[in-house]
């Protein structure tokens, strides 16, 4: 709370600096530690006039504070501190002495807090800001050492499956930003990136479903906003480190923020592993009869290495402005190495190939990220201007080779394919906010006016070729008919406006619209075949809300828009199961959807949040991958505009704290899947759930315990459905060196090995029922330390830019 009034003092301080009209009058001093002498850096000093807070500042490294720009009128002047006594002392400006030097001012501490702080409730894990819910992650004991995947399986309104795979609502369509931003890595494979992110590092994440005209239009289900821990004003930082059979990682981050500079650095090196096993049977049909049956068993065991670091560098000129600067790289190397066994027989059970591949697949990937930005804000709370840039590199390969031996152990066919794969990304934006206020007789309404543009470049570029020997035996032969070199450019350029309403008897209107103008081209340099599309989309949202007591009613209307990027227009063959093939589909179309949501808000002053939404999805060209099956046994798998993808579902999340020491929070998202498409004459529908929970429970010397769990019922797919799944897991931690330091020990899953899922796809190709089995049974145990000073004053939160109409699936 201190720093929460810490902030609104610097605000209005700000104010105060830029009237219009100068005062002569200056208030200065020093404050000291009573005890020790030494001076109290970065205290709060609040000027108040006739009980209300007028100006204020902080003190510098030397506990010197300066207020100027006063009035001559009598004041109060309250001084205060984490560990301190706050201390409140009169002062009067006259015309005659408009400068007054209070000299060294002595702070006592605070006994009861320095003798040990006294915790009277905790910080709920789920919170409803209005237009989002906010899963404080750091608050939550269990992840620990785990990773992102971990953390998003915990948050409202998204299931993650044993793959990794996000959803929002039963869509997979969503975007993530890190930080407000896109962060390339999220891009390229969501259920990835996830499970290569430590947790160790996420402070909370927020879940948007209706974004606002502010936002890139991008993403039909909605936005995931993952906010990563920073430090204050100061110099702060922390040290983590987490021994696991599965997850493993090493961090630190430091902070250093002084007058007009700010300084952060982070790095952190991981370790992720995955084993599963899988066995599959499909009947390949013809006019509806059996041709041939393959049966394939998998295994596979990997582990994937890599690290990111970040450097920022924050520049305040002035009380208004700051100029941001930040570069961060990511990169490591995630294998996908797994050995296959085949057999295809006739339906009459006659064996036609049985063989073994082993197969070695390399993803080394990277990014290098450059953001600069000027963010100017003005004597009205709010009014802001900024100009941003981005400059991102992503370079993203897939090599693999596969060798085929038969039951004699016999060599008998090899592949080698490389896919160097790029994305160059240039973006600048530009946004400004007005707000003002109108009063009435009966009513004050506060009104906020939001306009910008935005301009998007990415050149993508992907080079892929395939070596193969066809006896096993021979040299590798270049195969023309999968080699090609593919550019791709795509230029989106936008533009908003927004008006945001809210009245003093809590009516609240945010009505806005977004025009966005797409312009492809693709270039496949190798068969001189060329592709072009432009569109323009015209993007409302509406919300509109109404709270009653500590009660709020809210009906929102919104389209979104998900344009298909490199992971699925990448025409590159997959082909290390030679038998199953993957590819991606440069002629996509956009998915257009429409969104509405009917929601319900209760937050109680004992603690009780309640959220329930009632909401509708309906999706234009909707996008999913599909499977073709040849007569001869081999699949063709890639994504494709299936026509129209219905959700209607019920979201509920509940979430207290019965008494100071226990928090526990849960929901349920039940909802009905109609998914259809005339032109492939198929169609599939159901009911689709998930529940989770999450509780924690402080015991005395500074132990906490906190168990949760996520069980779903699968999901449903144009051409299929799977079954259901569950993840749970227990947690302890001890705090220790004054709460300085602190070692958790999880457990995900302690209670079996793995966990297994099946499914079903049917197709007029083919029939297929599938089995996996993913070894997730777990233990890690994490070590943290937290060093220096953090307190309040940070000042303004810099500003980057934030492609959420990039991908991330």
């Amino acid at each position: 709370m201190k720093y929460l009034v810490a902030l609104l003092i610097i605000l209005i301080g700000s104010r105060s600096i830029v009237a219009q009209s100068a005062y002569p009058g200056k208030i200065t001093g020093s404050l000291t530690d009573s005890v020790t002498s030494k001076p109290v850096a970065y205290a709060t000093a609040a000027l108040k006039k006739e009980n209300k807070l007028f100006t204020g500042t902080t003190t510098d490294a030397a506990g010197v504070f300066l207020i100027t720009n006063l009035p001559t009128v009598n004041y109060q002047l309250e001084i205060s501190f984490v560990g301190y006594r706050t201390k409140i002392i009169p002062v009067a400006l006259t015309t005659d002495r408009s400068v007054l030097e209070l000299g060294k001012i002595q702070l006592s501490p605070d006994t009861k807090i320095l003798s040990g702080v006294t915790v009277t409730g905790q910080k709920t894990l789920v919170e409803d800001k209005g237009d989002r819910l906010v899963y404080n992650a750091e608050k939550d004991i269990s992840n620990a050492g785990g990773t992102a995947a971990d953390v998003l399986r915990k948050v409202p309104t998204l299931t993650v499956d044993l793959n990794g795979n996000v959803q929002m609502r039963g869509n997979s369509n969503l975007k993530v930003l890190v930080n407000g931003k896109l962060s390339a890595m999220m891009a390229r494979n969501l259920a990835d990136a996830l499970r290569q992110m430590p947790a160790n590092v996420i402070k909370s994440v927020e879940v948007i479903t209706s974004p606002g005209a502010k936002y890139d239009a991008e993403g039909s289900a909605g936005v995931i906003n993952i906010i990563t821990k920073k430090g204050l004003q100061g110099f702060n930082g922390s040290t983590n480190i987490t021994a696991g059979n599965y997850n493993r990682s090493i961090g630190t981050n430091i902070n250093y923020k002084k007058k007009k500079i700010g300084l952060t650095f982070s790095a952190n090196g991981y370790q992720y592993r995955n084993q599963w096993e899988s066995q599959n049977t499909r009947t390949t049909l013809l006019n509806n009869q059996p041709v041939n049956i393959l049966i394939q068993r998998s295994l596979a065991d990997n582990t994937g290495t890599g690290g990111y670091g970040e450097i920022s560098f924050d520049f305040d000129p002035d009380s208004l402005s700051r100029i941001n600067f930040s570069a961060n790289v990511w990169g490591g190397s995630y294998p996908n190495n797994n050995t296959l066994y085949n057999l295809l027989i006739d339906p009459t059970g006659q064996e036609l190939q049985n063989f073994r591949n082993d197969r070695r697949f390399r993803n080394p990937y990277g990014n290098g990220q450059l953001d600069l930005g000027y963010t100017k804000t003005f004597k009205k709370p709010e009014q802001e201007f900024s100009f941003l840039t981005q400059f991102s590199r992503m370079p993203d390969n897939y090599f693999y080779d596969t060798d085929s031996y038969s039951l004699a152990e016999q060599l008998t066919y090899r592949q080698h394919s490389t896919n160097y794969s790029r994305n160059k990304e240039y973006t600048s934006q530009i946004d400004y906010t007005h707000p003002f206020t109108i009063k009435s007789q009966h009513d004050t309404t506060n009104i906020k006016i939001e306009i910008g543009l935005k301009g998007i470049l990415r050149d993508i570029g992907s080079e892929y070729r395939v070596e193969e020997s066809l006896d096993g035996a021979g040299e590798l032969i270049p195969n023309p008919a999968q080699s090609n070199d593919f550019n791709y450019k795509q230029q989106v350029t936008s533009g908003y406006t927004s008006v945001r309403l809210d009245t003093k008897s809590k009516w609240g209107v945010n009505i806005g619209a977004r025009l966005e103008h797409t312009d492809i081209k693709g270039d496949f340099v190798t068969t001189q075949t060329k592709l072009a599309n432009q569109y323009n989309n015209l993007i409302p949202s509406i919300t509109l809300s109404k709270g009653i007591k500590t009660q709020t009613f809210k009906i929102s209307y919104t389209q979104r828009i998900q344009r298909p990027l490199i992971w699925y227009l990448n025409p590159w063959l997959n082909a290390s199961d030679t038998l199953n093939v993957n590819t991606g589909n440069p002629y996509l179309k956009p998915e257009l959807n429409h969104a509405t949501e009917l929601g319900y808000n209760l937050n109680t002053k004992k603690g009780l949040s309640v959220n329930t939404a009632f909401y509708w999805r309906y999706t234009d060209n909707a996008i999913e991958y599909l499977t073709i099956v040849e007569p001869n046994g081999v699949s063709l798998s890639k994504p494709q505009n299936i026509a129209t993808r219905q959700a209607y579902g019920l979201n509920l999340n509940v979430s207290g704290q019965p008494n100071k020491e226990l928090n526990v929070n849960g929901g349920i998202d039940i909802r009905y899947v109609d998914l259809r498409s005339p032109a492939l004459n198929q169609s599939n529908n159901g009911i689709v759930w998930n529940i989770n929970f999450n509780s924690t429970y402080k015991l005395p010397k500074d132990y906490s315990l906190q168990a949760n769990g996520n069980f779903g019922s699968g999901w449903i797919s144009l051409q299929g459905t799977n079954s259901g799944y569950y993840w749970y897991g227990f947690a302890g931690k001890r705090e220790f060196w004054d709460k300085k330091a602190s070692l958790t020990l999880g457990v995900n899953n302690p209670f079996k090995r793995s966990i297994q899922q099946t499914g079903q796809q049917t197709a007029p190709t083919f029939i297929s029922d599938n089995r996996w089995s993913f070894v997730n049974r777990s233990i890690r145990l994490t070590f943290e330390w937290r060093f220096g000073q953090m307190s309040a004053g940070g000042g303004k939160q810099s500003k980057k830019i934030s492609n959420d109409d990039k991908g991330g699936r």
